[in-house]
């Protein structure tokens, strides 16, 4: 990443009120942190079949849905702005972090979530996470100092200002002598 593009990266953690700024991730750490993760659970689930082989993606496929919560998002454009409505029941500010760079926009979260049952002398515990990431390369450039992100009932909106498009200069040549 040069370092143009490292200072244009602006990160945004998402909450009720005008985002704050916040240290970016690292895109391909994350990536590579979620493929472990489901690949030490895929192994998780061929072992609790027995290592019968032939359902290694039936197995990769069933880890990747336990582990990653799916976020569907819509993208809307107006004259002056980029606007993203992404879905994130179960999230809270706290969990979520977006970041926006000139051309594209990151959302990533982890939640955990721990019940304890109590029965009698027995204790139930049930620990279940759910981690979402989505890159979305955006239409037009945006100015990564203008965003906003807001998160009310589930449901996360980032409104992006786009950047002035640049103008063209036209330049008279001169003859070298």
């Amino acid at each position: 990443m040069s370092p143009q593009s490292a200072a244009a990266m602006q990160p945004v953690k998402a909450a009720a009120t005008p985002a704050k700024q916040t240290v970016p991730i690292n895109i391909f750490e994350r990536m590579e942190e979620l493929h472990n993760s489901i690949a030490r659970r895929a192994f998780e689930l061929f072992e609790g079949n027995g290592r019968w082989p032939g359902r290694e993606l039936e197995d990769w496929l069933r880890a990747k849905s336990e582990l990653l919560h799916p976020t569907h998002l819509e993208l809307t454009e107006s004259d002056n702005h980029l606007n993203v409505r992404a879905e994130v029941p179960g999230f809270s500010a706290k969990d979520l972090e977006v970041n926006v760079e000139p051309r594209r926009l990151i959302v990533s979260g982890k939640r955990e979530t721990k019940e304890e049952n109590k029965k009698g002398k027995t204790i139930y515990s049930e620990l279940s996470t759910g981690e979402i990431l989505r890159v979305v390369d955006l239409p037009a450039d945006v100015d990564t100092s203008n965003v906003t992100a807001t998160l009310k009932d589930g449901v996360l909106n980032v409104k992006m200002a786009k950047s002035p498009a640049p103008k063209s200069v036209r330049v008279e040549l001169k003859t070298a002598s």
